[in-house]
């Protein structure tokens, strides 16, 4: 069977640095690695090439087309999904990725065929072997949600199955894929699942609330066959096991694999193993995405957040003694005062990370915060492009929505051109 796997066009909504975030599409890879014995897959990444969608249908004629979904991919997946059927009505679609996962009814549409919302190795192989045979009793198959017979309104949320991807999948388009200024640079997982369970956080709802390891021997072997310099660990919180990142160090040390290695680490983390993280350090960690969020005590305990103010001026000055970099990230909540961001732009003052990322709290659908701030959403669930983690989504309660946008671009620009972004980037990668 011809399948067609397409990750859609950047969303307009996407907030990006130029092209410092444009990561492979890691789940497509997995797919891919899955069906390739028994079909003939191609990718199609469509951040990464600009294609006449119905010309490109109308010449590779696939028999069945796979699409991705971001949380804010909702409408430019329904426009694939409408030309595929315009091209042929024929032809079975098929959407997963996050969205689909989180909130499968957001593709309830008469061009889309099924919705996979739990990704497994058996799942896909049972899809598409019922897709080539021309089976449409597909209910039986475990994640995979038929349109036409209705998709219920509440569905429990599945832990998504751990697949190797075949990084060959985008040889093509390999050079293009950066995370900030690394470029070329690749994507690993090495588990799934955050104990930390922060109350903003969607990404240990999807994948569990407890650290699910997969075997380093499986970890090493993508290590030895990923060909870029740069390796972005997608992992929630990748510095949480000592005993794994000593086996890391000892693998590079022995094998003498010279990498720039990027990752996410809690500031718990970082504390407890200050040690392996130090080690790591001179093994090729350049950066850590560490969550400091807030300035003020009560918010952190509110996210419940396993760390203090304290702590995270202390893991700054670690970080900056090891030579790595801090890329923070901040949550800017609803019910701060004009003197609250006063307080927070001299928080940052204080800790120095090399790229500060400012996001209002979003509360998305699914999320704790959501219930609590339901009465002072700005948007409706089905507002899909606005739960882009960079939107306003709560009114402010201390202030208008035009002095607390006010506020958001004067923390953001006192960042960008009083602390170290821009130059930073300018003087780390050049200009991209």
């Amino acid at each position: 069977m011809r399948i067609l796997l397409i990750r859609p066009p950047r969303p307009p909504q996407a907030i990006t640095i130029g092209e410092f975030m444009y990561c492979e599409p890691l789940g497509l890879e997995a797919v891919y690695a899955v069906l390739r014995e028994k079909h003939c897959v191609t990718i199609l990444d469509m951040m990464a090439e600009q294609v006449d969608i119905v010309q490109y249908l109308q010449e590779q004629r696939p028999e069945a087309v796979g699409i991705t979904a971001l949380c804010i991919d909702v409408s430019n997946v329904l426009e694939l999904a409408r030309a595929v059927k315009a091209v042929d009505a024929r032809t079975p679609v098929v959407v997963g990725g996050t969205q689909a996962q989180i909130m499968p009814r957001a593709f309830a549409d008469p061009a889309v065929d099924y919705i996979m919302h739990r990704s497994t190795a058996a799942g896909l192989h049972d899809l598409f072997h019922a897709l080539a045979v021309s089976d449409k009793d597909l209910s039986r198959i475990p994640g995979v949600l038929s349109v036409r017979k209705g998709i219920p309104e509440h569905i429990r949320l599945q832990k998504n199955e751990y697949l190797v991807p075949d990084r060959r999948s985008c040889a093509q388009y390999r050079n293009r894929y950066s995370y900030f200024g690394y470029r070329p640079c690749a994507l690993l997982q090495t588990s799934q699942g955050c104990s930390k369970c922060c109350t903003f956080c969607l990404r240990w709802r999807l994948e569990g609330g407890t650290e699910a390891h997969q075997d380093m021997a499986l970890i090493f072997a993508q290590i030895r066959e990923i060909g870029e310099p740069s390796i972005m660990i997608i992992d929630n919180d990748f510095l949480c096991n000592e005993e794994r990142l000593e086996q890391l160090c000892d693998f590079l040390a022995q094998e003498n694999i010279r990498k720039n290695f990027l990752c996410y680490g809690s500031v718990r983390s970082i504390l407890q193993n200050r040690k392996s993280v130090r080690r790591f350090a001179r093994h090729g960690l350049r950066a850590v995405l560490v969550g400091y969020e807030s300035f003020h005590p009560d918010e952190l305990a509110g996210y419940r957040k396993k760390a203090t103010v304290a702590d995270n001026l202390e893991v700054a000055g670690l970080l900056r003694q090891w030579g790595v970099d801090a890329w923070a990230s901040f949550i800017m909540h609803p019910d701060w005062s004009h003197a609250d961001f006063r307080s927070f732009r001299r928080y940052i003052s204080q800790l120095r990370p090399e790229i500060s990322s400012l996001s209002p709290l979003t509360p998305f659908p699914g999320l704790p915060a959501f219930q609590e701030f339901r009465e002072r959403l700005l948007f409706d669930v089905q507002d899909y492009e606005q739960w882009s983690f960079s939107t306003l989504s709560i009114r402010p309660s201390k202030m208008g929505l035009r002095a607390y946008y006010a506020e958001v671009l004067l923390s953001n620009l006192y960042v960008n051109f009083f602390m170290n972004n821009a130059c930073y980037l300018v003087r780390r990668f050049g200009t991209i």
